[in-house]
């Protein structure tokens, strides 16, 4: 029996990803023209007044925030203050409400049209999407289908690679993620911390420049974590990604991480370098959350 696999399955519908109130700036140019950082080069990821609502209630309150090339950012905070939902519109599996984002120097939820910033077109969308990978805390891995299959899917029905092409790519990161000789397992053979780096494969399939990391590790026993992380160092020392994660691994956030951002309630609370912000962290909310998590541990 032939499974039928809805690739547009891993696709927000339009619906998903239309923007529910256009951003509203006097000029709405000028959020494209490059801010600190190196000079002349735009971030990889710009959110410019980001706003997330459901309902009354508020999960991103008009959010500013840049993600420079290849910067590493871990994003930690209590539980409800908006972290996945920050990669969730990134990745534009929710709407926004309000605000817009930019990545790699243009727009991802709107487009110009005649010399304005309107609401952006499927086509359009999908485009500038195209250069965003995610992976999920839940794997999201098709069950029918063996890890290498996994892997091809998208590559050849989204990019439009061959079979062989597809191939060759999904064995060359299986391998990069420590799976060469599990090309063949299904989802049900494998544990969860190889689940998860199938998952890190298939992302790395549609060759992104930013990679999203929701909470990846939650789900698994401490062995199994530590084999997603070490993968997630390779990835960061050898690779030109931008990468933000999620996550409640204060240890790795200190060691990987560029920069860590404290969100709380839709806001972003404190950010700055791992050493200075869990060393000596200004904003009170904050020291509040770090002692609440060594007295956890």
């Amino acid at each position: 029996m032939t499974v039928k696999t809805d690739v547009d399955a891993l696709t927000p519908p339009h619906s998903a990803f239309a923007v529910e109130n256009p951003m509203k700036r006097d000029d709405p140019a000028s959020v494209l023209e490059p801010q600190a950082g190196v000079p002349g080069e735009a971030p990889m990821v710009r959110f410019v007044g980001v706003t997330k609502r459901y309902g009354a209630l508020t999960v991103l309150d008009e959010l500013d925030l840049d993600i420079g090339r290849n910067e590493k950012v871990a994003i930690i905070g209590p539980s409800g203050s908006g972290k996945s939902t920050l990669l969730r519109v990134l990745m534009t599996l929710d709407p926004l409400t309000g605000g817009m984002i930019e990545v790699d120097g243009e727009p991802l939820t709107h487009m110009r049209k005649n010399g304005e910033l309107v609401p952006a077109s499927p086509k359009h969308l999908r485009r500038v999407r195209s250069k965003i990978g995610m992976v999920f805390q839940s794997f999201n891995l098709f069950p029918h289908m063996t890890a290498l299959a996994n892997t091809i899917e998208a590559p050849m029905q989204v990019l439009g690679l061959s079979r062989k092409e597809a191939t060759e790519r999904a064995r060359d990161l299986l391998s990069l993620v420590g799976l060469e000789d599990k090309c063949n397992h299904y989802p049900s053979q494998l544990s969860g911390g190889q689940q998860q780096r199938v998952a890190i494969a298939r992302a790395l399939a549609m060759r992104p420049k930013v990679l999203l990391f929701d909470e990846v590790t939650s789900a698994l026993d401490p062995e199994l974590c530590g084999e997603v992380l070490n993968v997630i160092r390779r990835l960061g020392s050898e690779h030109n990604l931008t990468m933000l994660m999620v996550t409640h691994q204060m240890g790795f956030a200190r060691e990987f991480a560029d920069r860590v951002c404290f969100f709380s309630q839709g806001k972003i609370i404190e950010q700055g370098p791992p050493q200075q912000f869990f060393s000596a962290p200004q904003h009170e909310r904050t020291q509040q959350f770090l002692r609440a998590v060594k007295e956890a541990v």
